[in-house]
């Protein structure tokens, strides 16, 4: 996924709107209408998420006889996964490193019994 486009996708996630219609669409698909219901909004706003959550590719509109539903796209977070998965690998390796250079200096800090016992 081109950097260009996963901006998109977290730009698009950004709104908590947009994250609560994502979250209801990983239980099915929906129409607009019913994605409108528990929000105090037009569907026209919903609509105008929905077109920006498309955009970004983490939509898709079908038409199935007279309803439109919307189908959440997994495909999209898979490579978000993978994108954040690098990061977190390297972040791991940061602290690995860390914990032992910290024991290092633990263990050279520590007197040696056979030192502090000296009389």
């Amino acid at each position: 996924m081109p950097e260009d486009s996963l901006s998109k996708v977290f730009a698009a996630l950004a709104d908590p709107t947009r994250r609560d219609i994502v979250a209801r669409l990983a239980d099915g698909d929906a129409t607009v209408g019913e994605l409108a219901e528990p929000y105090d909004v037009s569907v026209q706003a919903v609509s105008k998420h929905l077109k920006v959550l498309e955009d970004a590719g983490l939509v898709t509109r079908s038409r199935q006889a007279q309803r439109r539903p919307v189908h959440l796209e997994a495909e999209v977070f898979d490579l978000m996964e993978k994108w954040i998965e690098r990061y977190r690998r390297k972040a791991e390796e940061r602290y690995r490193r860390l914990d032992r250079v910290l024991a290092e200096l633990a263990s050279e800090d520590t007197p040696h019994r056979d030192e502090g016992n000296a009389s």
